[in-house]
């Protein structure tokens, strides 16, 4: 039997290693295979984090997003990804109850092809309507390419990354 603060510092050590995790999969990514665009593990990963931890999620996200911002710099995108990810905990948060491959691709596959549209958000306040529609058509090509990298990869580890990292997080007795 564990104590409750022995407890907490488990959930805090676990909620950091999952935004370091999410850090590693994006930097590797971006190092290994730069001409994939937009094909990337992060998503899935948010998805089956947010599974796990639910509310506790927002910990990771703003971790990982935060040290981006260390590694990359602080821009506009980086506002960008503030809510971007916490949109798509939301919408797997509404879908919590379900456990079909098909239905979590689907919404990792759709989120994919709106990245786009909700990327171009804070260019509404900066340069209006035109600015940010350029902006979201400019990018279709890329969102296409996202949808269809999420959709596969979701559906291809959805299984197998949900049932070990449940089996993880009950092994280390992580509440969820």
């Amino acid at each position: 039997m564990t104590s409750k603060a022995g407890q907490s510092v488990r959930v805090i050590a676990a909620l950091a290693v999952c935004a370091s995790v999410l850090l590693a999969v994006q930097v590797g990514k971006a190092m290994l295979f730069p001409f994939l665009p937009n094909v990337e593990l992060v998503s899935l990963l948010v998805m089956l984090f947010t599974r796990a931890f639910r509310r506790r999620v927002l910990y990771i996200i703003y971790l990982f997003v935060f040290l981006q911002g260390i590694l990359y710099g602080f821009h506009l995108w980086w506002v960008t990804y503030l809510y971007v990810w916490t949109v798509l905990a939301l919408l797997t948060w509404l879908c919590r109850s379900q456990d079909s491959p098909w239905l979590m691709a689907a919404l990792s596959g759709a989120f994919g092809l709106f990245f786009g549209a909700l990327d171009a958000v804070p260019y509404l306040f900066i340069g209006g309507v035109p600015m940010a529609a350029s902006r979201w058509l400019a990018g279709i090509p890329f969102d296409l390419v996202h949808c269809a990298g999420n959709f596969a990869l979701c559906l291809a580890l959805w299984k197998p990354l949900d049932k070990a990292f449940s089996h993880c997080a009950e092994r280390f007795g992580l509440p969820s």
